[in-house]
């Protein structure tokens, strides 16, 4: 308890999956979230349910792709709480899975890469000066094992992820001499909405295909990515920065 005490922290994608953990463990471990997605309905109950459980959380809605929505984002948090010590890149979406490049659709390419890619570095843009002023901050990545391999996400999302590891790290090297750290995760399979296709009795036979490349044998839980964020969000890893970790059970091991 308390790692992350006295810390106010940005969480995009707060309203379901690894967002909703995350915003829940953080506020647990005492930092002020400034939960944000698209999903009105959806991120009220995670902070209503953080405010039940004694955390200080507010909702705030957020199109990761508009610089003017990031704006604003961050002059309520400020408004709100005065500083911004972290941000966890967490919100994005999935494409055509099984798309090769010369498939690829344009208009799908330019969504993944416009919310995926650019999301994460307008969130990074427009904090970085709130980090600067409260004295250094860390900004986690979450991307996906599609951005180091191939098949685990079709050809516009794997190039996507794999784009904010360039991203990462020339933040970790450009703003080091300000304190701020930057570092990405990169979670398998893991039960979150993004993935419940799998769970359809139809999509039998593709979930044991993703289960046979895992060692432990099973998908990931939003809490274990939760865990990894709040490593990398608490003072625990300040001499971490530019640094991937894989969150896969062990796929990447093969």
């Amino acid at each position: 308890m308390g790692r992350l005490s006295g810390k106010v922290a940005m969480i995009t994608g707060a309203g379901s999956g690894m967002g909703a953990e995350q915003a829940r463990l953080f506020a647990k471990e005492g930092a002020k979230v400034v939960g944000a997605d698209m999903n009105e309905e959806a991120l009220q109950k995670v902070v209503e349910e953080i405010k039940v459980n004694g955390g200080d959380a507010i909702a705030v809605k957020l199109n990761i792709s508009s610089p003017e929505a990031w704006k604003s984002a961050v002059k309520i948090a400020i408004e709100t709480y005065g500083k911004v010590n972290i941000l966890v890149n967490t919100a994005g979406v999935a494409g055509p899975f099984k798309a090769k490049a010369h498939e690829h659709d344009v208009d799908d390419w330019d969504k993944l890469l416009g919310i995926n890619l650019k999301g994460a570095f307008l969130g990074s843009k427009y904090t970085i000066p709130e980090m600067i002023q409260a004295g250094g901050g860390s900004i986690v990545t979450v991307s996906s094992i599609g951005g180091l391999i191939g098949g685990q996400g079709g050809t516009g999302y794997g190039a996507a992820k794999a784009g904010l590891v360039g991203l990462t790290k020339n933040i970790a090297v450009d703003y080091g001499k300000d304190k701020i750290r930057a570092n990405i995760i990169f979670p398998g399979q893991i039960k979150t909405p993004m993935s419940a296709q799998l769970e359809d009795a139809a999509a039998a036979e593709a979930k044991q295909y993703y289960i046979n490349k895992i060692p432990l044998g099973h998908f990931g839980d939003p809490i274990d990515i939760a865990y990894a964020a709040l490593y990398l969000a608490s003072d625990e890893s300040k001499f971490v920065t530019g640094a991937e970790l894989v969150v896969d059970g062990g796929v990447m091991a093969n």
